[in-house]
């Protein structure tokens, strides 16, 4: 069953933000992840959530989104992201 990695941001740094990019975007294809969205245009239709600034990734499973996230080569590009943005990050199982 695939998962989710949904992110709301706000990129802080974005030269620091640029070399996150770089540097996630081939380790995500060596755990099986696809951006579904990547910080397109936004239109809020109800609620209270207003991100600003939306990722999705789709993940085979979640043990395989869970593995990427743990991993070793992801924990210096994780921080350079903290460093570069704030925001939230959840993650959901598909159907």
């Amino acid at each position: 069953m695939p998962a989710y990695l949904i992110v709301d941001n706000q990129i802080t740094d974005p030269k620091a933000y640029d070399e996150y990019r770089r540097r996630v975007v081939p380790l995500l294809g060596r755990f099986g992840g696809r951006f579904l969205v990547r910080g397109g245009q936004i239109s809020h239709l109800e609620g209270e959530w207003k991100p600003q600034r939306l990722v999705i990734v789709e993940f085979p499973s979640m043990d395989a989104l869970q593995a990427w996230y743990r991993s070793p080569e992801y924990a210096p590009i994780l921080e350079l992201r903290k460093s570069a943005s704030t925001g939230s990050v959840v993650v959901a199982e598909g159907v």
